[in-house]
C-alpha cells in the first residue's frame, strides 16, 4: 500500500463522508446481494460506502477489511451509530488477507486500486478469495476525466498536482481508464465497463454542494501543502487556481467527472 496521497486527517474522513452520501445513488445505490450471501468489503477504509452497502442489503454478511486501524475505528463507529449488525471489520492488508477472510460470493472494491502500485496483483489476490462463479464489482474515477467551465489554466494545474502526487507515491489517479484491460491480466472472466458521469449545473444545487464543493475540490484542497513542498505550484497560483475551480462550483458553471464500474466473475 502507498501513502495515502490524502491523508488521515479529520477533514478528509469528513470528505469521504460527503463523497459517499452523494454518490452512493450513482455508483452503487443498485447493488443487491441474495440473502445471505457472504461478501468481502476489499479496503473498506472508514466504513463510508459500508454503511450505504450493508443498509441496503440487510440480509448479506459482509466481511470488511483495511489497512488502518484509525480508519476502521470510524467504520465500527459509524455502523454502531446506525444499528448495522450485518458488517465484521478485520484489519488487514488485501494483498494478504488474514485467515478469516474466506472464500466469499461477492467482493466489492471502491477507491482503492487508485492507491496501489501494483493493481493488477492486488486483483490477482482477491480472485483468490472468491468462488467459482462468484462476482467481484470494482469502481474508480478518472481524474483525467474531469472538466469544468468556465475553466483556467491555474484551476486544471491544481487537479494535475493531485495526479502527479498520487503518481509519486506509486498510485493512479486516472485508473478508471484501466480498468477492463486490469481485470483481464488478473484471470477475471466477463469483465464488463461502465461509466457513470456526474455532471453538476445549477439545476441540481445539491451536486453543487456535495460533489463540486465538499467531494471534489475538498479533495484536490487537501493535497495544498504537499504541492507547495515539492515546487508543483507557488502558494500564489495554487490558491488563484483552488478560487478559479469555486468559481466553476457556482449555478453559473458546471463540472464534469465520470467514475467507471467495472463487474467480473472468477476466472476458475
Amino acid at each position: 500500500m502507498t501513502d495515502y496521497v490524502h491523508g488521515y486527517s479529520d477533514q478528509e474522513a469528513a470528505r469521504l463522508k460527503d463523497q459517499a452520501d452523494t454518490l452512493a445513488r450513482l455508483l452503487y445505490g443498485d447493488l443487491r446481494y441474495p440473502p445471505g450471501a457472504e461478501v468481502l468489503e476489499a479496503g473498506c477504509g472508514t466504513g463510508c460506502q459500508t454503511i450505504h452497502l450493508a443498509a441496503s442489503n440487510p440480509h448479506t454478511r459482509f466481511t470488511c477489511v483495511d489497512i488502518s486501524p484509525a480508519s476502521l475505528a470510524l467504520a465500527r463507529a459509524a455502523l454502531q451509530s446506525r444499528g448495522l449488525t450485518n458488517a465484521e471489520l478485520l484489519q488487514g492488508d488485501l494483498h494478504r488477507l488474514p485467515d478469516e477472510a474466506r472464500r466469499f460470493d461477492h467482493i466489492f472494491v471502491c477507491f482503492v486500486l487508485e492507491h496501489l502500485p501494483d493493481p493488477a496483483a492486488a486483483l490477482a489476490a482477491l480472485r483468490c478469495v472468491l468462488k467459482p462463479g462468484g462476482s467481484l464489482t470494482v469502481i474508480e474515477g478518472d481524474h483525467g476525466s474531469f472538466y469544468c467551465h468556465p475553466e483556467t489554466p491555474r484551476a486544471r494545474q491544481t487537479v494535475d498536482c493531485l495526479v502527479r502526487l498520487q503518481a509519486q507515491a506509486g498510485g493512479d489517479a486516472c485508473i478508471g481508464r484501466r480498468l477492463y484491460p486490469l481485470l483481464a491480466s488478473a484471470g477475471f472472466r466477463q469483465p464488463r465497463v461502465e461509466p457513470r458521469m456526474v455532471y453538476v449545473d445549477g439545476q441540481e444545487p445539491e451536486l453543487i454542494e456535495g460533489f463540486s464543493r465538499n467531494t471534489f475540490i475538498a479533495m484536490v484542497r487537501g493535497v495544498r501543502e504537499k504541492a507547495l513542498a515539492r515546487g508543483l505550484m507557488t502558494a500564489e497560483d495554487w490558491d488563484a487556481g483552488i478560487a478559479d475551480l469555486e468559481r466553476a462550483a457556482t449555478p453559473e458553471g458546471t463540472f464534469c467527472y465520470t467514475f467507471f464500474r467495472a463487474t467480473a466473475l472468477q476466472g476458475e
